[in-house]
């Protein structure tokens, strides 16, 4: 199953997502890293947030910037 997840993000490496979590979190960057575990979004302030994927609930692609 995290295949599938991880080649999704894939696709979507660079652009900018908004994700949000299973607890209610919600994050907006662009995605640097995927591994087989978790991605990592890099946020306009310049933080990275590192998101499993067990604990994302949706995401949303915000294009290239």
């Amino acid at each position: 199953m995290h295949q599938h997840i991880e080649n999704l993000f894939r696709r979507f490496k660079g652009q900018v997502v908004n994700v949000k979590t299973v607890s209610g979190g919600l994050y907006e960057g662009k995605v640097t890293e995927i591994t087989n575990d978790y991605i990592c979004v890099s946020e306009a302030d310049g933080a990275d947030v590192y998101l499993f994927y067990h604990a994302i609930e949706s995401m949303m692609s915000r294009g290239s910037s």
